[in-house]
């Protein structure tokens, strides 16, 4: 069993990394999906993402509970929950408690038999967001994806397509 989080910016290459990372695995792989299409730009990229996986895959969507997704799929082969700022985005308009969420993931992941890839966002580069839920959002999914990392058995960043191990 292995726990890969994989990180990078938007269009850095993060998802199409990690969905060939799953596919080498052995068995069929499941897409665990946390997106959610409330607006046509969203769908449209949700239907990208759809396109570029083939009948290998298996999908299921979770946009709020990461957790019971992985423990119902533990044993089937990889898992690759793609991603945790989408998720986390849907706990803050969900006024779900995002600490809370983040620990029990972090739980969830250490008892997992089947290999886990996590693609999140590298939000906290730029500069500091103006607006108050923009700056949560951001330090929120700083600590998330400490959280995660910390618990990981690898952590990739990916920069333009490219892949860098940093743990």
């Amino acid at each position: 069993m292995t726990i890969t989080l994989i990180t990078g910016g938007a269009r850095s290459g993060k998802s199409r990394y990690a969905e060939a990372r799953a596919l080498m695995e052995p068995g069929r792989p499941r897409y665990i999906a946390t997106a959610q299409a409330f607006d046509a730009e969203m769908a449209e990229r949700i239907a990208l993402h759809k396109a570029r996986r083939d009948a290998r895959w298996r999908e299921s969507e979770a946009p709020l509970d990461i957790v019971a997704a992985l423990d119902a799929s533990d044993g089937e082969g990889a898992r690759l929950v793609d991603c945790l700022t989408l998720w986390l985005s849907n706990l803050i308009f969900a006024e779900r408690d995002w600490r809370a969420e983040s620990a029990a993931l972090v739980t969830a992941l250490a008892r997992q038999r089947s290999p886990v890839y996590l693609v999140t966002n590298e939000v906290g580069l730029g500069i500091v967001p103006e607006n108050a839920l923009a700056r949560r959002f951001r330090d929120a999914a700083g600590w998330i994806a400490q959280d995660v990392a910390g618990a990981a058995d690898e952590v990739v960043l990916v920069v333009a397509g490219q892949p860098l191990r940093i743990k």
